[in-house]
């Protein structure tokens, strides 16, 4: 079998080379020619613990190669962007670009598969768009929606253990792509229909946010009250049936903190408690900024001087070098537009440069601030000494 992946980001790209592994040749398309060069040469370019090898190995093969533009396959898998605009309404438009670029290569038997997180109603728009264009295929190309659910930095393993739900315009594309995933995942495939799929996708993410945000709103709660929010969670985690997260600054990614959104756009009257999680992590970031800004002017009071100040963390999450959505990036942009000259140094270990701030070695930074604000826990910072003799910050359960 030949497949087409349409997107080589941070999950295109994984996907395609563990399909690759297991003996379905490749194609990966990316509008990006620096990703598609790097794939061409064996090179990753995104921070994901043992891919690099087996890219190595799919392309020495030729099991995987990249381009710029699609080539006729018997299978297409749509792993673009869905971003949200500018009033939180969500776009599609990457989507349906995508599509576009595939549709004069459908053929009668090829399959279509969709795993872009998606407003529900999506795959049907797609399918609408595809027949319209190539209407002698309709009933005869399968076409169905299968998102993804794997963690960033084990991402190797859950593609092919964690169960996956496939759902298609029809239960023949179901089955379809049911056979295209069974090569290579070993977790169980559920059937359902597109839809269902899509919500599905959407309605994982809603929760995780909603139970993020009971954590964030219980930081806000305990901080005003003088209580030591991890120590509380810990206690309260020791009732069987209760099992709160930890807090954090926020909420980021490509998922948790974009998804919910299709549903408030789509359903703002039923979405009342999804929409009001999305408001309380948003908020958490404004809060942790203002934390940040009153220390570093009672430090200012009390030294006759401005600090300097060690922002720890870009990442939206601990070890790896995404920095979609994340609220500590947020942070740091708000922090340094108030800061008045104070000198503040930018750490983020996962990454070797950053196109808006000049990033400085943990250590370093560590040891010449006033002030250590802990964003993200990366494993590094937990090495570092809790120095009495520093003002520190810990938004992410650095010391708990």
């Amino acid at each position: 079998m030949n497949a087409c992946f349409m997107g080589l980001g941070y999950i295109g790209l994984p996907t395609a080379i563990i399909a690759a592994k297991n003996g379905i040749k490749i194609t990966g398309v990316d509008i990006n020619q620096k990703v598609v060069d790097m794939t061409n040469q064996g090179k990753i370019h995104i921070v994901e613990p043992g891919l690099q090898a087996l890219c190595e190995e799919v392309v020495k093969s030729g099991m995987l190669k990249a381009s710029t533009t699609p080539v006729i396959s018997d299978a297409y898998f749509i792993v673009v962007p869905t971003p949200f605009k500018g009033n939180h309404e969500p776009d599609i438009s990457y989507v349906q670009a995508a599509t576009e670029a595939v549709i004069p290569f459908l053929k009668e038997g090829d399959l279509y598969v969709i795993e872009s997180t998606s407003p529900v109603g999506t795959t049907d728009k797609m399918q609408e768009l595809i027949f319209a264009k190539r209407p002698e295929l309709k009933g005869k190309i399968f076409i169905a929606y299968c998102p993804e659910r794997v963690l960033p930095g084990n991402v190797i393993y859950e593609l092919v253990h964690n169960d996956r739900v496939i759902g298609g315009i029809n239960p023949e594309s179901t089955e379809k792509a049911m056979g295209f995933y069974g090569q290579f995942v070993q977790g169980k495939l559920h059937k359902t229909n597109a839809k269902t799929a899509e919500m599905c996708k959407l309605t994982e993410n809603s929760s995780r946010d909603v139970q993020i945000a009971f954590a964030n709103e219980l930081s806000l709660i305990c901080d005003k009250a003088g209580i030591n929010v991890w120590e509380l969670i810990e206690l309260a985690n020791k009732h069987p049936r209760v099992k709160i997260l930890w807090p954090g600054c926020g909420v980021g990614g490509h998922c948790i903190a974009v998804d919910p959104y299709f549903l408030t756009a789509d359903f703002p009257v039923e979405s009342q408690l999804i929409a009001k999680a999305r408001e309380i992590n948003n908020y958490k970031s404004f809060w942790c900024a203002e934390k940040i800004q009153n220390e570093m002017l009672k430090f200012e009071l009390k030294n006759g001087r401005k600090p300097v100040v060690a922002m720890m963390g870009l990442a939206f999450k601990p070890n790896i070098d995404d920095l979609r959505e994340s609220p500590a990036k947020h942070i740091v942009a708000k922090v340094m537009e108030s800061c008045n000259n104070a000198d503040i140094l930018v750490v983020e270990p996962n990454v070797p440069e950053h196109k808006v701030y000049k990033l400085t070695p943990y250590q370093e930074a560590f040891d010449k601030a006033d002030i250590v604000v802990y964003l993200v826990a990366h494993d590094p910072f937990k090495t570092l000494p809790h120095d009495t003799n520093k003002v520190l910050l810990d938004f992410c359960g650095i010391f708990k």
